[in-house]
């Protein structure tokens, strides 16, 4: 802008600076909200795999890929109780990050806004001096208006009005100086102001870039280490035997190699009753 008082270019960078600090405090909120999330999915992840019984009754290989599988759904849910203390972590980077921008910004405001008060309090004071200046009334021309009786009063009004006058414009010349001198250091703070604002946000918009990567990486290697583990489950499953499983069922709870002797009628009315009655001299044998 041309208007020496103006402040609409300033204000806009400003402006701009204030939104990057918001953005980085909306991801910082979201940061923190995930935490809350994982941590509570990690909880209750651990509380499934500890209070919720899962095969308890099985034996053998499958019994062993069940425990597998139980553990490794504790172990998930302690690696998203990590993540959610790494992301607390990283969400108290960007605080600090904020706040650490905010304080070095406050130094330079605050220098802008004392050179613009001053600014602005110079120009209004030249502007009155110089309205001063064209306020006095020609009173040279006027001499032709009055009698000869009057003339010498409006000689010396007309002398007193020169020199004041001439005093005005003295220090309206002076004015001009200092508020030239204003302009110029105002021009090179706002220089140094609007390059460090730059410096800045490079830098934030940089740290924001990163740290949002660094998220993503972090949710990935969450995923990975998660598929990891489902693997450990997945391979303990290969090695389940269902011939060894029902051996082992078999050899664990088996009553015998022999199966019962048959059941033989015996006729009590028979007066040869009591006659041995004809069995198998050898028992089967049980197959299964």
């Amino acid at each position: 802008s041309t208007d020496l008082t103006s402040t609409v270019g300033y204000d806009s960078i400003v402006q701009r600076l204030n939104d990057g600090r918001k953005n980085c405090k909306e991801f910082e909120d979201i940061l923190k909200e995930r935490a809350i999330i994982e941590e509570k999915y990690g909880k209750e992840l651990i509380n499934l795999s500890k209070k919720k019984p899962c095969g308890q009754t099985e034996l053998n290989t499958l019994k062993r890929s069940l425990d597998v599988f139980k553990q490794q759904i504790d172990n998930v849910g302690q690696g998203h109780i990590q993540l959610a203390q790494t992301l607390r972590e990283e969400a108290k980077k960007m605080e600090d990050f904020r706040e650490k921008q905010k304080l070095h910004r406050k130094k330079i405001e605050l220098i802008m806004e004392a050179i613009h008060k001053n600014r602005n309090l110079q120009y209004k004071k030249t502007m009155e001096v110089k309205q001063t200046g064209f306020c006095f009334l020609p009173y040279g021309a006027l001499l032709y208006l009055f009698s000869l009786s009057h003339f010498w009063q409006l000689f010396l009004k007309l002398a007193q009005t020169k020199s004041a006058l001439e005093d005005s414009d003295r220090s309206y010349q002076q004015s001009v100086i200092t508020l030239e001198k204003i302009r110029e250091e105002w021009q090179k703070e706002h220089i140094k102001a609007c390059e460090f604002f730059e410096t800045q946000e490079c830098e934030r918009i940089n740290y924001f870039r990163n740290a949002l990567w660094l998220h993503v990486n972090q949710l990935s290697q969450d995923c990975v280490q998660n598929d990891e583990k489902y693997e450990e489950i997945r391979k303990s499953l290969e090695m389940c035997s269902i011939e060894k499983d029902i051996d082992f069922f078999v050899n664990l709870r088996k009553t015998g190699s022999l199966a019962p002797a048959p059941v033989v009628y015996e006729n009590y009315y028979n007066t040869e009753r009591n006659a041995t009655p004809v069995r198998s001299s050898v028992p089967v044998p049980i197959s299964r």
